[in-house]
């Protein structure tokens, strides 16, 4: 796949990250892979072209140390020569001496046994570093120091961190007026993969924007959070608080049957992410739901056109004020 495959490009990069095939899957890209995109169940690395950048070589090999249930080990298939980058004291830095514990000395013959070794102070150092960046707006935002990701620009230039998030708070808008209006477009499934979609022709993909959860720490937000955190500086809140909140809602407008289906939704939501409120994904659920799949569902919920309006109808309220 390469950038000018667009949508079809875009659906076998989704069919790729997909965990749950039970079939090999292989995807041949360029540079896809170069950057943040989560595919944590990448078993086999095929290098195939020449790699003369320690950054690039960096985000490649770490497709492959992403955890997941049951991964012990990546394969790295190089025909390329491209291990020499990691006798590279770029890879990891120089070697650093180990440092000898001080040599306890106490009087012969004093009959006292030598205290115990005192506990290690605590490694400070190791803490995530935090930088501030502030943007057109006159506020600031917090992010993490980055120092393993990197970022590209549509053409294919590095760009740190900070320069992609002031480079991202600088197309939003263009996409949306206010706070208001992005509310209105999240809250519906077509208007918000529109909107997605226009954020990953500009370069701002849903990977580079998981990266972003990352670097506020908000992965137990929604991606509606990184973008009201870039563009209005609100503070992000967890899917499991947004969708505690919206409960009352779905108890007070919707019979039991349904409020049951919608409460599966949300705990979909909470542990796996806004993709699980796209109308793509209604089908799936409901076979995870129910034992007959679509059609036991129809019945128990009285049609699949009042199953859709449902669905998309508590959306509305999940992403409210």
């Amino acid at each position: 796949m390469t950038a000018r495959d667009g949508e079809l490009g875009n659906q076998f990069l989704r069919t790729f990250q997909d965990n749950e095939k039970t079939i090999p899957t292989i995807l041949t890209t360029s540079q896809k892979l170069s950057t943040g995109v989560d595919a944590r169940n990448v078993r086999n690395i095929v290098l195939m072209r020449p790699i003369n950048s320690m950054i690039e070589f960096k985000q490649i090999i770490g497709r492959g140390t992403r955890l997941f249930e049951g991964k012990d080990y990546f394969t790295i298939y190089d025909f390329v020569r491209a291990y020499e980058h990691f006798s590279d004291p770029e890879w990891d830095g120089e070697p650093v001496e180990p440092v000898a514990p001080p040599v306890r000395v106490r009087p012969e013959g004093d009959g006292m046994a030598e205290p115990p070794p005192e506990a290690p102070e605590p490694d400070t150092q190791r803490r995530p570093v935090k930088i501030q960046i502030k943007l057109a707006d006159g506020k600031e935002r917090s992010i993490q120091h980055m120092t393993a990701t990197t970022f590209w620009s549509v053409d294919g230039r590095p760009m740190s961190a900070a320069e992609f998030v002031t480079r991202l708070f600088g197309e939003l808008p263009a996409l949306f007026k206010d706070e208001d209006e992005l509310r209105a477009l999240w809250s519906l499934p077509d208007t918000r993969k529109a909107l997605l979609d226009s954020l990953a022709e500009k370069g701002y993909g849903r990977e580079q924007l998981r990266e972003i959860e990352r670097m506020i720490d908000a992965e137990k937000s929604d991606l509606y959070d990184v973008l009201a955190y870039i563009a209005f500086a609100l503070a992000p809140i967890t899917r499991q608080e947004r969708a505690d909140a919206s409960r009352p809602f779905i108890a007070s407008h919707y019979d039991p049957k349904l409020q049951a289906f919608l409460d599966f939704v949300l705990s979909q939501y909470v542990s796996e992410g806004v993709g699980e409120l796209d109308q793509t994904k209604l089908p799936q659920l409901l076979q995870l739901r129910y034992r007959g799949g679509v059609s036991d569902a129809a019945l128990e919920l009285g049609g699949v056109a009042k199953i859709r309006e449902a669905f998309v109808g508590f959306q509305a309220h999940l992403y409210a004020r």
